[in-house]
């Protein structure tokens, strides 16, 4: 907990400067009832978009109990939260969007930039009860506008039947992949979404490659390309031999489903498929992502929060379903369900939450791990990186060759915003 709490101060240091951007005006009477809490508009019906899976069973279980407490119905519909911001972009102002939408909070400086969402309706309440990493993952020029539900880096998971101890280096993984490894029954040693940025870009950073510089913010600043990245995007390269599988397949789906029939030795993945592989009777372990050379990965890691669209017909509604799923007994559920760190200071100490062996092993990568940048132009990088690693992997490109394109792209883009 104490190497837990260190990375939570160091993400607050990393995440506390943000670049500037127009604000969405939002309606500020809050009426409330006798008891304090707000009142919900007559008629109300809160539509949630968020990702299937556990996340959306959560969603699901948290609005049946919202409608027995307060008879107001909450619709989930299925939207990858990857997907939510352009999805609401385009049906937001058509009057057919969701009133609250999830959101990795990479994605705020967007939102907030476009005027799709409005501040949170209580901040001094998630200051005072939540991680302060947390609260500042989902503030933006000093406004918080988010609500975080949960905490997450990526890990190693292993399969205790098929190996007893994780591999503290890669290079231990690659020697055990020449016994282990069987094209012909797609049984692999180590398997990982190879095209997806977000994981690939630990091979990056383990030799020194970066996003944007000063800490996430400086969008002139980007170190994709740098000495370090090319070295690492060769080692990740190199890794062709124990995983021979094209990119296109080598996805999300095959790895997750070879892991769960017992296939897959270890994989790369995060907290939100901890639910699904206990489901499935997978006997598996969580731990640090191995080292490269002797050089430590670092992941990617997030703060998951929900937000308030802007365009909300039932803002009342809505805010009282948002302090309802983020009170301590409903995130505590959300653990239980997704296996996604809730938060809240005072949640950390629950037994079912600091004597859990795989929450241990998330805990231990967060300190290697380093926020994803939230400033807008964020988006404009995981395209062009995806399609590098992609070259790269598939033989069509060498790695500096890749990576100066992507950059270049990156760049262009960029200026265009200007």
């Amino acid at each position: 907990m104490k190497r837990f709490l260190s990375f939570v101060i160091a993400f607050v240091l990393v995440l506390s400067t943000f670049v500037g951007c127009s604000k969405p005006t939002s309606n500020q009477s809050q009426d409330t009832n006798q008891q304090g809490e707000l009142k919900p508009e007559e008629g109300a019906t809160i539509v949630v978009w968020e990702s299937q899976g556990a996340e959306g069973d959560f969603i699901k279980y948290a609005a049946q109990e919202f409608e027995k407490r307060y008879g107001i119905k909450v619709k989930f519909e299925p939207v990858e939260s990857t997907q939510t911001v352009n999805k609401l972009q385009q049906d937001g102002p058509a009057g057919v969007g969701a009133d609250i939408i999830a959101a990795p909070h990479d994605q705020l400086g967007k939102m907030v930039a476009a005027g799709l969402i409005q501040p949170n309706h209580n901040p001094e309440r998630f200051k005072k009860d939540f991680l302060e990493a947390a609260v500042q993952g989902i503030t933006y020029e000093g406004e918080i506008y988010g609500y975080p539900i949960g905490i997450e880096t990526y890990a190693l998971f292993y399969n205790k039947d098929i190996i007893k101890q994780p591999p503290k280096t890669f290079e231990e993984i690659i020697e055990f992949a020449k016994k282990y490894n069987n094209p012909k029954e797609k049984k692999y040693a180590l398997m990982w979404n190879v095209g997806d940025p977000y994981y690939s870009y630990s091979f990056l950073s383990a030799f020194g490659g970066y996003v944007f510089g000063n800490n996430g913010t400086n969008k002139d600043d980007i170190g994709l390309n740098n000495e370090g990245a090319i070295e690492g995007a060769k080692y990740f390269k190199s890794l062709r031999s124990i995983y021979d599988v094209k990119q296109k397949d080598a996805n999300y789906q095959f790895m997750s489903g070879q892991f769960e029939n017992n296939k897959a030795a270890m994989i790369i993945n995060g907290p939100w498929a901890v639910a699904g592989y206990k489901k499935a009777k997978v006997n598996f372990g969580v731990a640090p992502l191995p080292t490269m050379k002797g050089k430590q990965p670092i992941s990617f890691s997030g703060i998951r929060g929900l937000y308030l669209s802007s365009f909300t017909k039932y803002p009342n509604a809505a805010k009282l379903f948002l302090d309802f799923v983020t009170s301590d007994e409903l995130l505590l559920k959300r653990f239980e369900m997704t296996g996604q760190i809730p938060p809240v200071k005072s949640l950390m100490d629950k037994p079912e939450i600091k004597d859990d062996p795989i929450v241990a092993g998330f805990m231990a990568q967060a300190q290697y791990s380093t926020p994803m940048p939230s400033i807008p132009q964020m988006s404009l990088v995981w395209e062009p990186l995806g399609a590098a690693f992609s070259a790269i992997w598939d033989g069509k490109m060498e790695p500096k060759e890749a990576l100066d394109k992507a950059v270049q792209i990156i760049k262009d883009a960029i200026a265009t915003q200007k």
